[in-house]
């Protein structure tokens, strides 16, 4: 297994884990007294996977998603790693141009 593969399959296991313990100790994460824990354990996994995986705009709604009690029984750190480390798509391929065709936009000035 390539160190890549194995950053992400390390990011993957640590979101799986994560999300089981926000819906296993639920009790433990609801809002109230026990929410730093939830905000602890939030914070934790969001830098532990920023550093295997590198920052993605996909960790953002899981933040926020975390932030609402209850909200955090969804699975998104799952999902957040999931998406960011999904194989990527196809480029499309870039449009062919005959020669000589340059790509302009007519700008008309006014006086």
């Amino acid at each position: 297994m390539t160190g890549e593969a194995a950053r992400i399959r390390a990011a993957r296991v640590t979101a799986i884990l994560a999300d089981i313990t926000q819906i296993v100790l639920f009790p433990l994460f609801v809002g109230g007294a026990a929410s730093p824990w939830n905000d602890a354990l939030d914070l934790a996994v969001g830098a532990a996977l920023t550093a295997m995986i590198g920052w993605h705009w996909s960790f953002l709604p899981s933040f926020f998603v975390e932030l609402v009690p209850g909200l955090d029984l969804v699975p998104t750190w799952t999902a957040a790693v999931f998406f960011a480390t999904r194989p990527g798509a196809k480029p499309s391929p870039p449009v062919e141009r005959p020669p000589g065709v340059i790509d302009a936009e007519v700008v008309e000035r006014k006086p």
